[in-house]
């Protein structure tokens, strides 16, 4: 399948539908909503990835139509706080994310009605990340696990299990749950104040907004498979909803875990509203109006096959640091043989690889490791970089890339050796660098202080944000400053699973 980058989503489309179908569910329940956020409230990349167009802040766009009407409460689960739980996507933890998301939420004038830590067991971590929120002034509540879950109803609903949690103070009808990953105990949380006001006599009611896997498109579909790839560390796995085929008869999606659990999520909904609950099926609870955005199938079905490779080539290098199991590996590799894919299939794999070959050829006496960078710009063309003892092999081929956007030729000088002498000084004698190569973020001051007086590294410098988006291959793990870097370009980076060092630390 041959990748070429078109628009395959309409934001506003989306918007709209979303809008009115949030709306409508509120109406059913007297005007009180707790709505499940799954996925990312903020920056979803995965969405911009297999849905090209999608805004990846459209979410954000969503609440701020409904703002007078929102509260939200974020969740994070003690233990991730105390196991520095990465999100890939920034490079940062789970509870700087929580901090860096009440940022921005305040910054777009949404409402953050409190923060809650979920199975809270007093980890020290836990404590510490709750005492910092409180002095700056944010509301902060604990969760305990609760008591007989997940096969005692009677105590789960009773004053000993959800009730034996704080009830989570709120003034407005829709109160979004959120949470930076999955198993940030959002259901819990929605239920425990569900039972605490049901106890009140407010009759609130539940649902769920998760963007994938898309319900009403088929099985197949890549962009529901790219779902399966993103999720294999969690083993999540799509399936028919047989809940809601039985009920009405309709063929849908969903995965294995909601289907798994929804007869017991509707004995604690009927337990805690005293009645029959409204919803047959897992799919039922949700209001995800994602596919009425889709604008060009194809293009999406592109992307997502597109995001598969990506995951894949992720999968080894998170094996090889030690993030996931041979288990994820298999999933990924599954899923690759299922929709007939290749790691070649990614433009910018070979000619990384080959620009690594090609830099050990020409690389005499070089004592380091032979690497290569590739980038895929908006127009196609491919621009490869290598890696000397002056330059990384991901700087180089930035300045490549800038230089063929400025349309600058290949050997004028955009950094010039007092530059870099000064910067490689500074690394290897004052610092006691072990390698004073220049990594990308370096790579970027130098250009920026080398613009003031050449005006080609101006032209350059002001291509970078042409970047953006692009797709990009190194045949080695970037080190930190690299990585920083290339995520600040935003730049979609995959790797092959080799250190950029044989050295067990890297932090240059």
């Amino acid at each position: 399948m041959e990748y070429k980058t078109r628009i395959g989503f309409d934001n506003d489309k989306y918007l709209k539908k979303q809008t009115t179908a949030i709306l409508e569910r509120v109406s059913r329940f007297n005007g009180k909503l707790y709505l499940e956020f799954g996925g990312k409230i903020l920056y979803d990349y995965h969405a911009s990835r297999v849905l090209p167009g999608f805004a990846p802040n459209v979410k954000i766009r969503l609440l701020q139509e409904l703002k007078e009407e929102v509260d939200v409460i974020m969740c994070i689960h003690a233990g991730d706080i105390e196991r520095h739980k990465i999100r890939a996507d920034f490079g940062i933890t789970y509870d700087v994310d929580v901090l860096k998301s009440i940022d921005d939420l305040k910054w777009y004038g949404i409402n953050i009605a409190a923060i809650v830590i979920t199975r809270f067991n007093n980890q020290p971590a836990a404590v510490a990340f709750k005492n910092k929120l409180e002095r700056n002034g944010i509301k902060v509540y604990v969760h305990y696990p609760t008591k007989g879950y997940p096969t005692n109803v009677d105590l789960i609903v009773s004053d000993e299990g959800y009730g034996s949690n704080e009830y989570i103070e709120t003034t407005r009808p829709i109160v979004v749950v959120t949470g930076p990953g999955p198993g940030s105990g959002k259901l819990a949380t929605c239920l425990n104040n569900l039972y605490h006001e049901h106890k009140r006599g407010i009759k609130s009611g539940y649902a769920k907004f998760e963007t994938f896997p898309i319900w009403d498109l088929p099985l197949d579909h890549m962009v529901n498979i790219a779902y399966e790839a993103a999720t294999a560390d969690l083993k999540d796995v799509n399936m028919i909803d047989t809940h809601h085929l039985k009920a009405y008869g309709k063929t849908v999606v969903n995965y294995n875990r909601d289907i798994e659990a929804f007869s017991l999520l509707e004995r604690i909904l009927n337990k805690i509203t005293g009645g029959e609950s409204v919803y047959k099926s897992p799919t039922d609870m949700g209001v995800n109006c994602i596919s009425a955005g889709i604008i060009n199938d194809h293009a999406c079905q592109e992307a997502a096959f597109q995001e598969i490779i990506r995951r894949h080539l992720r999968s080894f290098v998170d094996y090889a640091m030690g993030r996931t199991g041979k288990d994820v590996l298999d999933r990924c590799e599954e899923i690759m043989s299922r929709v007939a894919a290749k790691d070649t299939n990614r433009r910018v794999v070979s000619p990384a690889r080959e620009a690594a070959i090609e830099s050990e050829q020409e690389g005499k006496g070089y004592k380091g490791i032979y690497c290569g960078a590739a980038i895929e710009l908006a127009d196609g063309t491919i621009i490869i970089g290598k890696n000397s003892d002056i330059l990384h092999a991901s700087s180089s081929m930035i300045l490549n890339a800038t230089k063929y956007l400025a349309g600058i030729p290949d050997n004028m000088v955009l950094l010039p050796e007092a530059i870099i002498d000064s910067v490689t000084h500074m690394k290897r004698d004052i610092l006691n660098g072990k390698n004073a190569s220049l990594d990308v973020e370096e790579t970027l001051i130098a250009l920026s202080i080398s613009a003031v007086s050449n005006p080609a590294a101006q032209m350059a410098l002001e291509k970078l944000t042409e970047l953006n988006n692009c797709e990009m291959h190194s045949t080695h793990i970037p080190t930190p400053g690299d990585e920083d870097g290339l995520r600040k370009l935003k730049i979609n980076v995959t790797c092959d699973p080799v250190f950029s060092s044989k050295r067990l630390f890297v932090s240059e």
